[in-house]
């Protein structure tokens, strides 16, 4: 992929993250709180891919943790992203049981999340995608 389309791209994914964080604030307004923590979890995802990109790399997978471990400049991954670990950790566990009504033993998504944890999966995506705005066209 040349540098342009790169750019180009890592503009469309940093679009998308932001306006997954837009909706995860909406579903937590609406009482979705898994569904807000999915969200979040997709935004931190979408702004990490955006900084791979914007930086000429391919990302590849759905864990924000992965995304951050594996991101190939160690400078960037030691002066930015690892303090993120902790937020990139709290959004991965939302992946998968916020989803799927087999996701948890006996219950649905809808009856166990809470305000406080979409708030906090918001507060994680927000920490991460702001640390990802500004690296997005590094290169």
């Amino acid at each position: 992929m040349s540098k342009e389309k790169h750019a180009d791209e890592a503009l469309r994914w940093l679009g998308q993250a932001r306006a997954d964080l837009r909706a995860a604030e909406g579903s937590v307004r609406t009482g979705s709180h898994e569904w807000a923590c999915f969200q979040a979890q997709q935004s931190a995802g979408k702004a990490l891919k955006a900084m791979w990109l914007g930086n000429g790399f391919e990302p590849w997978g759905h864990s924000v943790l992965k995304l951050i471990d594996d991101y190939p400049d160690e400078a960037v991954r030691v002066g930015s992203l690892l303090a993120l670990r902790s937020a990139a950790k709290a959004l991965d566990k939302l992946y998968i049981p916020t989803r799927y009504p087999n996701g948890l033993p006996d219950l649905a998504p809808y009856e166990v999340y809470t305000d406080v944890e979409a708030q906090a999966a918001i507060a994680a995506a927000q920490s991460v995608l702001a640390a990802c705005e500004p690296l997005c066209t590094h290169s």
